[in-house]
């Protein structure tokens, strides 16, 4: 299914004006047999929390790496669907096109909803890299067999990187710069800290 639907995938900038941005991450309860899906939408430029969501469903689908979305997709589908009005753009907690098949969970749920998407993850999922340099906005590219798939993002200075990648509607340029405009003095972009707060409470 991830290959038949990768082709689906647009790398170039199909935005809107933004004047919201979501943050999506999901955590598991029960030992793992229900899944907590938050949504976190944020003013921007502002960052200011305007609307949230938290769905709790089964959990459906086993964690198999590489396949996070049909685990997590289910639920935070659900999410999106409570909120007064859907984002602009959505700042996805894991991987875009940095993924085996070019389509990681924020390719998944932009294709899905047709909403721009971009994927952030902690650590790498694959591809090789020389690490950017220490100051805070430098990056380098994410290799994966010659062609470029994402970035590897030093947020803060001297802190491990996080990895960048095209979700759906947006490039990797634009993606570098929505990300580091959503990043204050923290690793992760607030999109993200404000989904994972909901996501573990």
């Amino acid at each position: 299914m991830q290959r038949e639907l990768a082709p689906l995938v647009v790398l170039h900038d199909d935005l809107p004006g933004i004047g919201r941005v979501a943050g999506v991450d999901c955590g598991f309860e029960r030992n793992g047999t229900v899944t907590r899906a938050a949504v976190a939408v944020l003013s921007f430029p502002g960052l200011e929390l305007v609307d949230q969501s938290v769905v709790r469903l089964p959990t459906s689908f086993p964690y198999v790496p590489g396949l996070l979305s049909f685990r997590e997709i289910p639920a935070v589908l659900a999410a999106l669907d409570t909120l007064r009005s859907l984002p602009d753009l959505i700042v996805v907690d894991g991987q875009g096109y940095a993924h085996p098949r070019r389509f990681g969970i924020a390719c998944h749920l932009g294709v899905v909803t047709d909403i721009p998407t971009i994927g952030v993850g902690k650590t790498r999922l694959v591809g090789t890299f020389d690490p950017p340099a220490s100051a805070r906005g430098n990056w380098s590219p994410l290799h994966v067999n010659g062609d470029i798939v994402g970035a590897v993002v030093r947020s803060r200075a001297n802190i491990t990187p996080i990895f960048v990648s095209a979700g759906h509607r947006v490039s990797l340029a634009t993606a570098l710069n929505l990300v580091d405009r959503c990043t204050t003095r923290y690793r992760l972009p607030e999109t993200t800290r404000f989904a994972h707060r909901l996501a573990s409470g």
